[in-house]
C-alpha cells in the first residue's frame, strides 16, 4: 500500500493564499464600510446641493417666464385692441398721410408700453408686403441705442421664415443673445425681444463659486454666454429637469437645469463639485483617511508578511519543486531570515547533500548492473546459429560443393569473428551491416533460390555507433517466420535519418516480403507485452528492445507494422562518437 499522498497543487490550499484571505475577510469589510460611509455622505451632500440649486433655478426659471408671459399678455391684448394695425397691412399708395400717422401712433404706443415691462428691450411691427419695420425700443434698455442691426435681423430673420411662432426663441447678434417673440397677425408680424444678459442678472447674486455659473441655454444646450469657459474644462450642459448630473474634466461639475415653459431654451447652473465636497463635516474627511490609512496597513502587512513568513516558505519550496524535476545539486540560499527558517534551511541543504551522495552511489550501481545485464543478453544470442551453420556445411560437404563449404566457411568465420568481439555495448554502423551480410549470404546458402536480400545505407551514417546484433536479430527473426522454400522471400535493411521530430534521429527499416506479424502477436508488440516463451520464442524481439531502453531510455523506439510484409522500424539518436 503507497503511504505517499501528493501534496494539492491548487494555489487556494497555499499557504500564502490563506494568510492574504484571512487578512483581508477581516480588513475588507471595515475599509468598504468606510469606503462607503463616505461616499454615500458625498452623495448625500451633492444630492442637498443640488436640490437647493435646483429650487433656486425653478424659483428663476418662473420669474423669467412670468415676465416673458406679461409681454406675451400684452401683444395679444394690443393686436386685438388696436383696430388701426390693418392700415399698416395695406398698401401705402392708398393714403399715404393716413399710412404715416397710423404708423407715427403705433410707434408711440409701443414705446409707451415698453418702459412698464421689466427687462423688456424693444417692440416691432412689420409688414412684409410694405417691407416697413415699426420698431419700438424699450428707452432704458440697450436696444435704444444703434439698432439699426437689430432691425435688419428682425427683418430678415421673418423674411427667411426662421423662427417659431407663439414661442421665445433665441438669436445672437453681435455678441449679444437675445430672446424673440413673434406673433402673426393677419399679413403683419407683432414680437418682442429681450436681452438675456438683462434678464440673467440677477443669476450673479448665486453663490455659485469662482468657478461656478449660471446662464442661458438654448434648445441645443448651448450656452448664452462664456462658450470658451465650458469648451475649455469639457463641460456639456444638456440636463434633466429636478435632477443632476456630473460633466467636464474627471467630472467635476455638477449641471443643474431647468426647462423654460414659454420657449426654447433653458436655464443652467453649474457648480464644481470641489465646492460642494468643502462643505462635508470633518468627520466624513476623518473616515476617509482612516478608510485610506486601513489599506495602507494592509498593505504594509502584505509586506511584512511576504517578508518575513512567505518568502522564506517559498525559496523552501522552489528548492523542492526542482528537487521534484530531477536537479538534486539545487540548495537554499542562505540569506537573513527568523531562526526557525535558518534551521530548517540549513537541514534541507544538509539532507539534500547525503542524498545527492547517495544517489550518485546508486547510479554507479546501476550502471554495473546494466553492463552486465548487456553482457548476459549478448550472450543469449550468440549460441542460437551454431547448429544450423554446422547442419547446412555438413550437407554441403556430402554432396561435394567445395565452392559453396568455402564460401559459407567465410562468411563463418566473419560471423564468429564478429561475435567474439561483440561484447561491447556499441559498434559501428558498417561493422553491424557487414555482420548481417555475412549471416544472410549463409542463409542464402542454406535456402538456395528462396531468400534474396537488399542492403542500403546513407554513406555519411556508416561511421555512427548502434548497439550490436539489433539488426541481426531481426533478419534471424524474419528468417525464422518468414522465409520458406514454397514461396521466394526477400529482406530490405536500410539505414537514414529521421527529421521529423526537432532533433534527427537513426532511423534503421528491416521489411521482408513474408506473411507479416499475426494480428495477436502485432497487436502485443505494440503494446510492448512480452512475447518470450519457454522455448525461447521472440527472445531477439525482447533483448533489442530491453537493450535499447537500458542504453538510451525515452529516446529509443521500436515500431512494428504490416505492409505486404513485416515491417520493424528502429528509431535510436545519432552518435558519432563514444564519450
Amino acid at each position: 500500500m503507497d503511504y505517499m499522498r501528493k501534496p494539492p497543487s491548487s494555489i487556494f490550499n497555499s499557504l500564502r493564499f490563506k494568510l492574504i484571505t484571512g487578512l483581508m475577510l477581516i480588513m475588507l469589510p471595515i475599509v468598504i464600510f468606510l469606503i462607503f460611509s463616505n461616499f454615500y455622505s458625498i452623495q448625500v451632500v451633492r444630492n442637498q446641493v443640488s436640490q437647493t440649486n435646483s429650487n433656486m433655478i425653478s424659483l428663476y426659471m418662473g420669474l423669467i417666464d412670468r415676465s416673458l408671459r406679461d409681454i406675451d399678455n400684452y401683444l395679444l391684448k394690443y393686436a386685438s385692441e388696436e383696430t388701426g394695425l390693418y392700415i399698416l397691412d395695406r398698401s401705402p399708395l392708398i393714403d399715404i398721410d393716413l399710412y404715416q400717422m397710423e404708423r407715427i401712433w403705433q410707434f408711440k404706443q409701443l414705446v409707451n408700453n415698453a418702459t412698464y415691462y421689466k427687462g423688456l428691450d424693444y417692440f416691432f411691427v412689420y409688414s412684409p408686403a410694405n417691407q416697413d419695420l415699426v420698431f419700438a425700443p424699450n428707452q432704458t434698455g440697450s436696444a435704444n441705442f444703434d439698432n439699426q442691426p437689430i432691425k435688419d435681423a428682425i427683418v430678415s430673420l421673418i423674411d427667411d421664415g426662421h423662427f417659431q411662432t407663439g414661442r421665445w426663441t433665441v438669436f445672437s447678434l453681435h455678441d449679444k443673445d437675445y430672446l424673440s417673440y413673434i406673433m402673426k397677425i393677419g399679413g403683419l408680424y407683432i414680437g418682442a425681444g429681450v436681452n438675456a444678459r438683462d434678464i440673467t442678472g440677477p443669476l450673479d447674486l448665486l453663490d455659485l463659486g469662482a468657478d461656478g455659473r449660471a446662464l442661458l441655454v438654448d434648445g441645443n444646450y448651448e450656452p448664452l454666454k462664456n462658450e470658451s469657459f465650458f469648451r475649455e474644462r469639457g463641460i456639456d450642459l444638456s440636463y434633466t429637469p429636478k435632477s443632476y448630473r456630473l460633466s467636464g474634466i474627471d467630472d467635476g461639475y455638477l449641471v443643474i437645469g431647468e426647462h423654460s415653459g414659454k420657449g426654447d431654451f433653458g436655464l443652467v447652473a453649474v457648480v464644481p463639485d470641489q465646492r460642494i465636497l468643502q462643505k462635508l463635516p470633518y468627520l466624513q474627511r476623518i473616515i476617509f483617511f482612516i478608510a485610506v490609512g486601513t489599506v495602507i496597513i494592509v498593505l504594509l502587512a502584505f509586506y511584512f508578511m511576504r517578508r518575513v513568513v512567505l518568502r522564506p516558505i517559498n525559496r523552501i519550496v522552489l528548492a523542492m519543486s526542482k528537487i521534484k524535476e530531477g536537479h538534486l545539486d539545487t540548495q537554499i540560499a542562505m540569506k537573513p531570515a527568523s531562526n526557525e527558517f535558518e534551521l530548517m534551511n540549513e537541514t534541507f541543504n544538509s539532507m539534500l547533500t547525503d542524498i545527492q551522495k547517495l544517489r550518485i552511489d546508486i547510479y554507479e550501481e546501476q550502471l554495473i548492473n546494466q553492463k552486465a545485464e548487456l553482457k548476459q543478453l549478448q550472450l543469449q544470442i550468440n549460441p542460437h546459429f551454431f547448429l544450423n551453420s554446422l547442419n547446412v556445411v555438413y550437407y554441403l560437404a556430402q554432396e561435394q560443393k567445395y565452392k559453396l563449404i568455402q564460401e559459407l566457411s567465410l562468411s563463418l568465420i566473419h560471423y564468429f569473428r564478429f561475435m567474439f568481439r561483440s561484447h561491447t555495448d556499441h559498434v559501428l554502423v558498417r561493422d553491424e551491416l557487414g555482420h548481417t551480410k555475412n549471416y544472410l549470404n549463409i542463409q542464402q546458402i542454406r535456402f538456395p533460390g528462396s531468400l534474396t536480400y537488399a542492403i542500403i545505407a546513407s554513406d555519411d551514417l556508416l561511421d555512427c555507433f548502434i548497439p550490436p546484433l539489433i539488426i541481426q536479430s531481426f533478419a534471424e527473426n524474419t528468417i525464422k517466420y518468414a522465409v520458406n522454400t514454397d514461396v521466394p522471400t526477400s529482406i530490405e535493411v536500410s539505414v537514414g535519418r529521421d527529421s521529423r521530430k526537432d532533433e534527427e534521429r537513426l532511423h534503421i527499416r528491416i521489411r521482408d516480403t513474408g506473411p507479416g506479424f499475426a494480428d495477436e502477436v502485432l497487436e502485443k508488440l505494440r503494446q510492448e507485452i512480452n512475447l518470450t516463451s519457454k522455448e525461447g520464442e521472440h527472445i531477439g524481439i525482447w533483448n533489442v528492445r530491453r537493450r535499447l531502453r537500458l542504453l538510451y531510455g525515452e529516446q529509443a523506439s521500436i515500431r512494428f507494422s504490416n505492409d505486404n510484409g513485416a515491417i520493424v522500424d528502429i528509431f535510436m539518436p545519432i552518435m558519432k562518437g563514444l564519450g
